[in-house]
């Protein structure tokens, strides 16, 4: 049996709306901290989306940095899952 090592959690958060030119990063940790966020987005009912590689990628960026045009086209398959979720489950119209 081997023992493989369990890749750090990594988790960043990002806010999007229609009068923003791109995504902004309003979270971004690691370990512990990656923890806490994904906790305060399940508290507050928020869709989590996982994909190790993007969240490995997002986390290199700072807090309040607005997403490169190279990651619009991921970017925005995320935020078409996120409001997929928020229809599905009655957010919005």
């Amino acid at each position: 049996m081997t023992n493989k090592k369990q890749p750090i959690k990594k988790a960043v958060a990002l806010s999007y709306n229609t009068e923003m030119t791109a995504p902004t990063i309003i979270a971004s940790g690691q370990g512990k901290v990656a923890e806490r966020i994904i906790e305060e987005a399940e508290k507050n009912k928020l869709p989590v989306y996982e994909d190790e590689k993007m969240a490995t990628i997002l986390t290199k960026l700072e807090v309040g940095d607005q997403i490169p045009e190279e990651l619009y086209e991921a970017i925005a398959r995320i935020l078409l899952f996120v409001k997929d979720m928020d229809e599905l489950y009655g957010k919005t119209k």
